[in-house]
């Protein structure tokens, strides 16, 4: 009973204590869903064996066992290290796209999310091939994804030149951009009916308006017959932009609607 005195004689529980457990848990949590799917999982099974067999030995005096557990398993760690470092990365990688962490380098990233797109656009139009980009900004965009090809691939010109290519699966839909991802492609958007639009306007066009007039997204079309560019926002297009206008508009309506959002947030933190 010396045991269960000792138990019942601990101190009581502090919120600290919750708090510590809670920050545990989430990191255990976090590591599982990192490794799951992958090859770590197998690593991950083979240590816990490991650290098994090295409290068993030193229970039953296997000290032979005992003693090749504790002088081998720093190499082991060195080189899982070596050969799990594709994994690695890409956990520190979602580390850093966490949400504790999605304003310190917000800005920077959509510096070059906008010249991403403004290459793309430029080379989409001097080959003269149709695109339609959608990118999300406050109101989400989320029941248009679901109906499209979920990707969640980092945003690059490389990537949507080549989805939009008519030899792609993916060309024929709409691209939906989330901050500096593609979320998915072959997205259908729905068309306005606004009928003072122009005849000139195709499919492609009057979705872009159609979305913009629903929420407060932002279009980019590349025309096929002309080659042009347009810009949509609130159900009103902006035909013929050259790529540095482009960069301006996108640049006053994406950076400057996340630095008011982080002077929201900031002032909520001082009122709270």
């Amino acid at each position: 009973m010396t045991w269960l005195t000792a138990v019942l004689r601990r101190p009581p529980i502090s919120w600290w204590d919750i708090a510590d457990i809670a920050v545990v848990s989430l990191i255990i949590y976090e590591m599982l869903m990192l490794i799951r799917g992958t090859r770590a999982v197998q690593m991950a099974l083979g240590g816990g064996i490991v650290v098994g067999l090295f409290y068993l030995s030193g229970w039953s005096h296997l000290e032979t066992v005992n003693f090749l557990i504790r002088n081998f398993v720093g190499y082991v760690v060195f080189a899982a290290i070596v050969l799990f470092q594709a994994d690695i990365r890409r956990a520190l990688a979602h580390l850093g796209r966490a949400p504790v962490f999605r304003y310190i380098a917000s800005e920077e990233s959509a510096e070059e999310s906008i010249e991403e797109l403004i290459v793309a656009a430029g080379l989409l139009a001097a080959k003269r091939i149709g695109a339609i980009v959608a990118i999300e900004r406050q109101v989400g965009l989320r029941n248009y994804i679901e109906g499209g090809i979920p990707l969640d691939g980092v945003l690059t010109y490389d990537l949507l030149v080549s989805i939009f290519q008519q030899t792609s699966p993916l060309h024929d839909g709409a691209v939906i951009v989330q901050g500096d991802r593609v979320a998915a492609a072959a997205c259908f958007l729905p068309l306005t009916v606004n009928p003072r639009l122009s005849r000139e306007l195709g499919s492609r066009h009057r979705a872009a308006i159609g979305v913009t007039e629903e929420n407060d997204a932002v279009a980019i079309t590349v025309s096929e017959e002309t080659g042009t560019i347009s810009l949509v926002m609130n159900g009103a297009i902006e035909r013929n932009i050259e790529p540095d206008q482009l960069r301006l508009r996108l640049a006053s309506l994406i950076l400057r609607r996340r630095t008011m959002e982080r002077a929201r947030e900031a002032g909520y933190s001082a009122l709270g």
